[in-house]
């Protein structure tokens, strides 16, 4: 029987809290008001039903499912096929108001992997869990002693992993969009999912037609609508969010010859323009939205078991 080499990476800190509250804090892991995953800078962590054994889920396009649980003191992951391995985290008392959180991940080394390990998933993995013991100091402690520095090196692989935006029709939502002109020769629009963390208002979304500063013409509800008249046609661009993605979409109305012929050439670089600016502001507002702990409420911390 084939053998393969196992990838062993840990990650520890001291927390200067109790367990139990470092406890309580990884209980709330993946939950709607989670206070310690990386997100909305890295993709979250979500599962079918909360936290607890067979729940399945993962982060991205990694895939897992909780093996075992014990509430406050230690959750295991493991990896669903073509995975294969676990990763867990574990919280250890170092006396009464101290504690030590550890993360540990398993991973066989085999096919692509090997390769894949070495030059992008390492780097990026070591960040993510050195990010989550930042929240879980700030949340505890109220600070993060020596927060994680990207390097460049991450920051470039963030870049080119960062999610693509998905062409999509022209949404229900999009009421300002649909009504702009009577008749419309052109449209397309393109969204991207949200993240926790993320801005819900769309004027915040309004740079993603970077370079340009085109009027506002409507608001309603969660779109805003921006766009120009011209001799030869008009446009309206259309931002919409709620909370499950953010859509950008485009409507045009040509008037006569000039028209036609200047959007026969705009409509060949138009959609890999809309599309990049928008997965450009998606992932600037990723990366300037407060930290998990900065933003989640505070919940109940748990009381000390008797004679502790």
């Amino acid at each position: 029987m084939r053998r393969f080499r196992t990838i062993r990476n840990v990650h520890e800190r001291t927390i200067e809290a109790p367990a139990q509250v470092v406890g309580a804090l990884l209980d709330r892991l993946s939950s709607a008001d989670d206070p310690v995953w990386p997100a909305p800078a890295w993709s979250p962590m979500r599962f079918d039903r909360p936290l607890g054994v067979g729940a399945d889920g993962g982060h991205g396009f990694i895939r897992y499912r909780v093996t075992a649980y014990e509430p406050g003191r230690r959750a295991r992951f493991d990896f669903t096929p073509p995975m294969s391995g676990h990763h867990e985290c574990v919280i250890e008392p170092v006396g009464r108001e101290r504690c030590r959180l550890r993360h540990t991940l398993e991973l066989e080394r085999r096919g692509p992997m090997v390769l894949c390990w070495a030059l992008a998933v390492r780097w990026m993995h070591d960040t993510v869990i050195e990010e989550l013991f930042d929240n879980v100091e700030r949340a505890a402690t109220g600070t993060a002693g020596s927060p994680v520095r990207w390097s460049p090196w991450v920051r470039l692989l963030h870049r080119l992993m960062w999610e693509r935006a998905a062409a999509c029709d022209l949404p229900a939502g999009a009421r300002l969009a649909r009504v702009a002109f009577e008749r419309t020769h052109y449209s397309d629009a393109w969204r991207m999912t949200m993240r926790p963390g993320m801005p819900r208002d769309p004027e915040s979304w309004r740079g993603v037609l970077r370079g340009a500063s085109f009027p506002v013409v409507g608001r309603e509800g969660g779109e805003v609508l921006l766009g120009e008249d011209a001799g030869h046609l008009d446009f309206r661009a259309s931002i919409l969010v709620d909370d499950r993605q953010v859509t950008l979409s485009t409507v045009v109305r040509i008037h006569n010859w000039r028209g036609r012929l200047y959007w026969a050439v705009v409509k060949r670089v138009h959609p890999f323009m809309a599309r990049t600016m928008l997965r450009r502001i998606h992932r600037r507002l990723a990366l300037t939205a407060p930290s998990a702990a900065e933003r989640a409420p505070s919940a109940p911390v748990p009381a000390a078991p008797q004679g502790s």
